[in-house]
């Protein structure tokens, strides 16, 4: 359980919880500071210099101080519009910090915001940190904010606070407090083992959720991120399956007479579309999750595969062959009337539609090139933000920001795969760690 206070230089003031899966209550009042990224802006706005020194605290709880702040600097220089002050060149102390800053000491470093915060261990075992976002150029308080939890979820705590921050900061929701599930990969080219897992967007707290005794493939989360729908092989079939990522419960969604591919939740988590190969010929169905029927949404004699809903549900994207090559088409959430969206030399496939609406990502191959790019719903506006090798499977960050993707090398030692980021601008970059190689990533909503 965590529980949110709005902070306070007087008292905190109990004004919610945030049920780890329940409720989430925001503790903003209205911003004093202009502090702002303008993400709108024609041109990539240059980084904001902002200074994360160590929360205070004592014992213990000092180290922690220092985790936590790391966390929130990680975070928040990989978003690609924050550069973190050189901690070397602080002059005031992280103590001395909670009286005040003393803004002097953070404009002559350059320092446009700063973070101060604290942690404590209370008496019934809780964490206590808490947080405030300063405008150094203003001399103001942008934002602040008290939680108390369970010590485990401290790292979670870290990510919630650089959500925070981001917000505030760009107008926007943030990303951090998010969970990746992919396929985690070992073994020889040959006799590869695939097992599901998850992690945090920054790669700490991995798990396993497969023994890998069964091929796996395709994860893809709920709306709810509870669950998640993904493609496993068993006697050499493929069968859909949904698994509860609390109770490790899987359930299988159906037990097809054809081939089945690339299953992805609607957006009320509802239904599942995927597509089903009968007769030598992919089309694309949809299951109600509550009556397990199934719906014919294509009839086109060309393998149609790979659908995913606009936000709003009332679209879809997929790929076809049907024009004789492989392209992106967009149609009605009922089915017919699809219209041809790429037109770019080469095949475009695995299309993802943005949280946020406004654009589409892809994974295009011309020439023996790989590329991840987007556009468009209407086709327009395309553009390439990374090229590789071999490179597959883009996700959308919960904002519409960022893409994450898997690329594909060899090594001495034969295949390897790794996950990638790269944010819309296409400046923005950073590779996930991961214990093993890894495909068929899938991003999390925001945590509830």
């Amino acid at each position: 359980m965590i529980v949110v206070e709005r902070a306070s230089r007087t008292a905190a003031r109990l004004l919610g919880l945030l049920l780890l899966g329940l409720t989430c209550v925001a503790a903003f009042g209205p911003a004093e500071a202009e502090l702002r990224i303008d993400v709108y802006s024609p041109n990539p706005p240059e980084p904001m210099p902002i200074a994360v020194p160590s929360f205070s605290g004592t014992g213990s709880d000092q180290s922690r101080g220092q985790e936590v702040a790391s966390v929130i600097a990680a975070d928040l220089e990989r978003s690609g519009l924050f550069r973190i002050v050189d901690p070397n060149a602080y002059i005031q102390d992280p103590q001395s910090l909670m009286s005040g800053p003393r803004f002097a000491d953070w404009r002559i470093i350059n320092a446009e915001a700063l973070v101060s915060g604290s942690v404590q261990t209370q008496s019934d075992g809780r964490l206590r940190a808490e947080f405030r976002l300063w405008d150094v150029i203003a001399e103001t308080e942008a934002a602040g904010q008290a939680y108390q939890t369970e010590p485990e979820n401290w790292r979670r705590i870290a990510h919630i606070i650089a959500d925070q921050i981001y917000e505030r900061v760009t107008g926007e929701s943030g990303f951090f407090d998010t969970r990746i599930v992919y396929v985690s990969e070992s073994g020889p080219a040959t006799e590869r083992v695939k097992r599901l897992a998850i992690m945090d967007q920054d790669g700490a707290n991995h798990r396993y959720l497969t023994n890998g005794d069964t091929l796996v493939l395709t994860p893809r989360f709920s709306p709810t991120t509870q669950e998640i729908t993904f493609l496993a092989y068993y006697d050499n079939r493929p069968r859909v399956y949904l698994f509860n990522i609390d109770t490790g419960q899987r359930e299988l969604l159906g037990d097809f007479p054809s081939m089945t591919f690339a299953p992805r939740f609607s957006p009320d988590g509802n239904s599942v579309i995927m597509s089903q190969a009968q007769d030598g010929n992919s089309d694309i169905y949809v299951m109600d999750l509550r009556t397990r029927s199934s719906r014919r949404l294509t009839t086109d004699p060309g393998i149609d595969t790979s659908p995913s809903y606009s936000p709003d549900g009332t679209q879809i994207v997929f790929e076809s062959d049907r024009g004789g090559s492989q392209q992106l088409y967009v149609m009605g959430a009922g089915g017919g009337g699809a219209q041809r969206i790429s037109f770019g030399p080469g095949r475009y496939g695995s299309p993802v539609w943005s949280p946020r609406g406004d654009l589409i990502a892809f994974t295009h191959l011309s020439g023996g090139q790989f590329a991840i790019g987007v556009m468009r719903p209407d086709g327009s506006g395309e553009r390439i933000l990374a090229q590789a090798y071999h490179m597959e499977g883009p996700t959308w960050a919960p904002n519409g920001r960022l893409i994450m993707y898997f690329s594909e090398g060899s090594t001495g030692q034969g295949r390897s795969a790794r996950l990638h980021v790269v944010g819309i601008d296409g400046r923005t970059s950073w590779t996930v760690p991961t214990p093993l190689d890894g495909s068929d990533p899938a991003w999390s909503s925001l945590l509830p």
